[in-house]
């Protein structure tokens, strides 16, 4: 998708206005776009009256932002201690067989442990039959 700097700045200005604006509209770009294009950061610092470093510095400190397009599902894997208990070792092992998998530490789904994300859809309970069972209604 062509990155289109006028749906950006539109984008901050629906966001611009609400406290904690950043992180929505990081989610809101990354969302329609797939990404957050480099070339946002600048729109964002001047709408929301921060830095392009400041902007920066949260994309690249958030796992869950992309700053380039990816032609596969994100698979996010959780590593703390209630998945790990359940398994998510081994289903971290059977995931990096088949795809790239990006170890995470807590997504707050401890009660149904082992979790995972795939493009930010959670998914409890997951073994590696399910992982497999997942992964291939991602690629459909």
């Amino acid at each position: 998708m062509k990155v289109s700097a006028d749906r950006i700045a539109d984008l901050a200005a629906r966001h611009g206005e609400k406290p904690g604006a950043l992180l929505p509209l990081l989610h809101a770009i990354q969302d329609e776009m797939g990404h957050i294009p480099p070339s946002a950061a600048g729109i964002i610092a001047k709408a929301l009256n921060l830095s392009s470093a400041e902007v920066r510095g949260v994309i690249s400190f958030y796992h869950h932002f992309r700053t380039e397009p990816s032609s596969s599902p994100r698979v996010e894997i959780c590593c703390a201690e209630s998945c790990q208990s359940m398994g998510s070792e081994a289903l971290l092992a059977h995931a990096r067989k088949t795809c790239e998998v990006h170890p995470v530490y807590c997504l707050g789904l401890c009660a149904v442990s082992p979790a995972m994300m795939v493009d930010g859809k959670p998914h409890a309970r997951v073994t590696p039959e399910k992982f497999d069972s997942v992964m291939k209604k991602a690629a459909s």
